[in-house]
């Protein structure tokens, strides 16, 4: 996978470190998440299952939770987790509960099927993990191991609203009343 351009520090001219560590840590998350997928499939060819139907299996495992809740949580769009919901329900793997707070609504919670489905899935994951961790030599073991606090740190605050990306400087002059259009 070719990397993302280098972004240079606007005062300086060379790159910016922390955008460079970004740049670094972004590409190599993309590609832990595309390895292990892709080996996963062939380990297990029965893991089929798309990621967005396991991420909504992983956030109902704690508790049923209304479509609105699961697309706030998954930061989706309600109609799109209604079709991943639609999918998982066609599977098994989930159905609808009366809300007892709201009959007028339903909670999607996971069936027997789905637990073992995310059971089957979470193992395949750390048997694929554990050896590929097994073949690091002990001091790079060590490395990962010794940053998951700080990688599940950065997780939860990129999970909170509001720790999306600044916006970009202006590049041009925001036009004003002087340049004839109304600022108001």
């Amino acid at each position: 996978m070719p990397s993302s351009p280098r972004v240079p520090d606007p005062a300086t001219g060379s790159p910016d470190p922390a955008v460079e560590h970004a740049r670094r840590l972004t590409d190599t998350v993309t590609r832990l998440r595309r390895a292990l997928r892709s080996s996963i499939r062939t380990d297990y060819p029965w893991e089929s299952l798309p990621m967005a139907q396991v991420e909504l299996l992983q956030t109902l495992a704690a508790a049923p939770l209304r479509v609105g809740e699961l697309a706030a949580r998954q930061r989706l769009a309600p109609n799109t987790v209604s079709g991943l919901v639609g999918k998982l329900l066609d599977a098994g793997f989930v159905d609808r509960q009366a809300d007892p707070g709201d009959r007028r609504t339903a909670r999607i919670a996971l069936t027997p099927a789905g637990r073992r489905q995310l059971d089957d899935w979470q193992h395949a994951h750390e048997r694929r993990i554990a050896t590929a961790l097994g073949t690091l030599d002990p001091a790079d073991r060590a490395a990962v191991v010794d940053a998951l606090p700080a990688l599940e740190q950065l997780a939860r605050a990129l999970a909170q609203p509001g720790t999306g990306p600044e916006p970009a400087p202006p590049t041009e002059q925001t036009p004003s009343a002087e340049q004839g259009f109304d600022t108001e």
